[in-house]
C-alpha cells in the first residue's frame, strides 16, 4: 500500500491529468512501469436483431468479428460517454482482469479527473480486503459518483460494509456473487442503521447470488428498522427460508420498540424540546408562562428561575402591565407552530426552516401505545423487495401478506413519500402456484414496476432466467 501511494504521488507530481481517460491512463501506466497496458475502448451499444436478412459478410468482416469476439477476454477499460465529447465519460467498466496495487494507484489519479463520472463497474477484478480501503478512498474523490457495481469479488473477511458508512454518497450499490455470508450481512445491516447512525444516501442495494441465510436476513431486517432511504433491496438467490422472510415482513408492519430504542426515543424527544425552547427569547418567555403547551419534559426545569427571580415587586408590575397590553401574541405563535402554518411575523419561523428540510428521525415518528409498548408504523420507505430463488414457503408468504394488508389499510401514509411495498418478488420459491395467499398477494401489488430498472438489475434478471 505504501509503494502504491508513493508511486501515485510521484505520478501526480510529474503528470497532470487532462480528463481524457484514453490519454491519461496509458501515460500514467507507462510512468509507473506497467508493462502490459490495458486498452481504453468505448463500450459498445446494445445491438438488436434486424428485421431484414443480413448480407453475406466479407472475409474482412468475418476476421473483424473474430478479433472483436476474442478481444473481450483481453484486459481493457470500457468507457460509456454521455455524448460525443471524449471528456463526457459517465461510466467505467473493468471486467475479468485482476487489479494490482500499481494499477489501483493509476486509477486513483485517472478516475477523479473525470468530471462527469457517475458509475464504476468492477466485475471479477481480484479485489482483496487490503485494497478495498484504497478503492473506497478513490471513490470518495469522485464528486458525482453515485453507482458502484462490485461483483464477483469474494473477500475472506467481511469488509464490504465499509462502502456503506453514514458519510457515503453512493446511491446504488451492487454486491452480487461475492460469497457474502451471515457475518458480513450483520455488518451490512449495521451500516444501514443503528441507534446512533443511519445511511441516508443508499437507494438500492443488491445482495443476490450470495450465501445469506435466515440469520443474515434477520440482520438485514434489523438494519431496515430505522432506515428510511433504501427503496430497493434484492436478496435473490440466497439461502433464506421462512424464518428470515418473517423477520423481513415484521419490519414492514408495525413493530414495538426495544428498551434501547425507547431510551433513544426519549433522548431525541428531550433534545427536540430543548431546541424548541431555545428558539427565540420571546418564545422562551411565552413558553415559561404557559408550561402546559410544552412538548418536552425538561422545559419545566427552566420555570423556577423565571418565577423566583430577586427583582422587586415594584419592577414586576410594569412588566405585567406591558404583558397585559399584548396578551395574545405568545398563544398565537404557539398555535401557528402546532398547525405548521406561518405566523404573521416573518422572523419567527426561520429557526425551524432547517428542521423542515431534514427528514425526521424514524424514532420520532408518530407512535401509539399498546399493552405498555410503544408501536411504530414500520418501514414504509422500501418499495421493492426481491426474494426470488430462495426457500420461502407459504408460512413466510403469509407473513408478507399480513404486512401488505396492514400497509394497504392506510391509503394515505402520514409521512410523505412513504407508500409502502409496491413490488415483492417470490418466484422460484417453495410456494405452490395455486396458493390462494399468493393470488391475494398479486391482487394487492400494482402491476407496474415501481422503480426503473437499472443496468445491474437487468443483468441480474438475465442471469436468473
Amino acid at each position: 500500500m505504501k509503494s502504491m501511494e508513493r508511486k501515485a504521488e510521484q505520478g501526480a507530481e510529474e503528470y497532470q491529468c487532462t480528463g481524457l481517460l484514453e490519454q491519461d491512463f496509458p501515460e500514467l501506466c507507462a510512468r509507473v512501469g506497467i508493462a502490459s497496458i490495458p486498452k481504453v475502448t468505448l463500450r459498445p451499444s446494445p445491438s438488436f436483431p434486424a428485421d431484414e436478412e443480413p448480407a453475406e459478410p466479407t472475409l474482412a468482416e468475418v476476421l473483424a468479428r473474430i478479433q472483436h469476439k476474442y478481444s473481450y477476454f483481453q484486459p481493457c477499460i470500457q468507457v460509456e460517454r454521455e455524448h460525443e465529447d471524449p471528456r463526457s465519460a459517465r461510466a467505467v467498466f473493468l471486467r475479468g482482469w485482476k487489479i494490482e496495487e500499481d494499477m489501483l494507484g493509476v486509477l486513483s489519479q485517472c478516475l477523479p479527473a473525470l468530471a462527469g463520472l457517475q458509475a464504476v463497474h468492477l466485475w471479477k477484478v481480484g479485489l482483496t480486503e487490503r485494497l478495498l480501503p484504497a478503492l473506497a478512498a478513490l471513490l470518495a474523490r469522485c464528486p458525482r459518483l453515485r453507482t458502484l457495481s462490485l461483483e464477483g469479488n469474494p473477500l475472506p473477511e467481511p469488509a464490504f460494509h465499509t462502502l456503506m458508512g453514514s458519510d457515503s454518497t453512493l446511491a446504488h450499490l451492487s454486491l452480487r456473487n461475492n460469497s457474502i455470508g451471515d457475518a458480513a450481512a450483520r455488518l451490512i445491516g449495521q451500516s444501514l442503521s443503528t441507534l446512533s447512525s443511519s445511511n441516508r444516501s443508499l437507494v438500492s442495494l443488491v445482495l443476490s447470488f450470495n450465501r445469506i441465510s435466515d440469520l443474515g436476513a434477520g440482520y438485514i431486517a434489523k438494519g431496515l428498522r430505522l432506515n428510511r432511504s433504501l427503496l430497493s433491496l434484492s436478496l435473490a438467490n440466497n439461502d433464506i427460508g421462512d424464518a428470515g422472510a418473517i423477520r423481513l415482513a415484521e419490519v414492514l408492519g408495525p413493530f414495538a420498540l426495544t428498551h434501547a430504542e425507547m431510551v433513544e426515543r426519549r433522548r431525541l424527544l428531550l433534545v427536540e424540546a430543548l431546541g424548541r425552547s431555545r428558539m427565540t427569547p420571546k418564545e422562551t418567555e411565552g413558553q415559561s408562562e404557559h408550561p402546559s403547551s410544552l412538548r418536552g419534559t425538561a422545559a419545566p426545569d427552566k420555570l423556577p428561575p423565571a418565577k423566583h427571580g430577586k427583582t422587586p415587586a415594584k419592577k414586576k408590575e410594569p412588566l405585567r402591565k406591558e404583558e397585559a397590553r399584548h396578551p395574545k401574541k405568545p398563544p398565537e405563535l404557539r398555535a401557528a407552530r402546532g398547525r405548521d402554518v406561518k405566523p404573521s411575523g416573518q422572523e419567527k419561523p426561520s429557526p425551524e426552516a432547517p428542521d423542515l428540510a431534514e427528514p425526521p428521525h424514524p424514532l420520532l415518528e408518530e407512535a401509539r401505545q399498546h399493552q405498555g409498548s410503544v408501536i411504530l408504523p414500520g418501514n414504509r420507505a422500501l418499495l421493492n423487495l426481491n426474494l426470488s430463488h430462495n426457500r420461502v414457503t407459504e408460512r413466510g408468504l403469509g407473513a408478507f401478506l399480513a404486512a401488505l394488508e396492514g400497509q394497504q389499510r392506510e391509503k394515505k401514509p402520514k409521512v410523505p413519500g412513504q407508500q409502502g411495498l409496491l413490488c415483492l418478488s417470490l418466484e422460484k420459491n417453495r410456494i405452490p402456484p395455486t396458493s390462494p395467499a399468493f393470488a391475494r398477494l398479486q391482487e394487492l401489488l400494482p402491476p407496474q414496476d415501481p422503480l426503473p430498472k437499472a443496468q445491474g438489475q437487468e443483468e441480474e434478471q438475465e442471469l436468473g432466467a
